[in-house]
């Protein structure tokens, strides 16, 4: 099967990141299949980004998969939990959502088998982060290892690729990278705990760990920031 006619499930998550890792498939060749995962999160403007995100890129398909991890909680993203402001710090942040990167491979690994692709695209990166266990590279290469034992495909000999284009790139490299990919990062959404007015318009807070990276990118990047804030630090 030559590259052309080739798919891959990408994980679109409605933020820069999985917006750029998309752009990569598809500067690749790739056929686009994007999932998103409706996990319960309180961010729900994301999943609103990610469809635009979707159209944006080319999807072939869009699935936007429910799974509600509130029933498990945890979270800052999936519990009555408050979103921290204070700045990035040092340990893994309360809004990391447990095992959330391996649930969602092991959903788009799943679709990969059923669709024949054996190539799956992920915007985690290890630099520019909240510390997050599941975006290091090692996580990343022993999930591909278990992808080939925990399949039919796997077990007769046809290796999945995860692909983590973005995985040594900061902020910055990856806001140039959405500038010379064409894509419009003004599509995509990053905060944590979106300001709603009373027209139900949503803008960024500005301050949560997400909003913080986001604009230092476009700052380091030198880059007009698309971003909507509600306020800045």
């Amino acid at each position: 099967m030559d590259l052309v006619s080739k798919k891959a499930v990408v994980l679109v998550s409605g933020g820069l990141d999985s917006m750029v890792a998309a752009g990569h498939a598809r500067e690749q060749g790739y056929g686009l299949l994007a999932l998103t995962v409706d996990y319960g999160q309180r961010h729900r403007v994301e999943l609103e980004s990610a469809a635009r995100v979707a159209a944006a890129i080319g999807a072939e398909r869009h699935i936007v998969l429910p799974l509600d991890l509130r029933a498990f909680g945890g979270s800052a993203l999936t519990a009555d939990i408050d979103v921290p402001k204070s700045g990035v710090g040092d340990d893994v942040p309360v809004t990391y959502v447990p095992a959330r990167n391996t649930i969602f491979l092991s959903l788009a690994l799943g679709w990969a088998e059923a669709a024949g692709s054996r190539d799956l695209f992920i915007g985690v990166n290890a630099l520019d982060y909240s510390g997050y266990p599941d975006c290091r590279p090692d996580f990343i290469a022993a999930f591909e290892r278990l992808a080939s034992l925990a399949t039919k495909a796997g077990a007769g000999g046809e290796a999945f690729r995860i692909h983590a284009t973005l995985q040594h790139m900061t902020k910055a490299d990856i806001a140039r990278e959405a500038a010379r990919l064409g894509l419009d990062a003004g599509l995509s959404w990053s905060c944590y705990d979106p300001v709603v007015d009373s027209a139900g318009t949503a803008r960024h807070c500005g301050y949560c760990d997400s909003c913080r990276l986001r604009a230092r990118g476009f700052e380091e990047a030198g880059l007009p920031d698309p971003t909507a804030y509600a306020a800045r630090p």
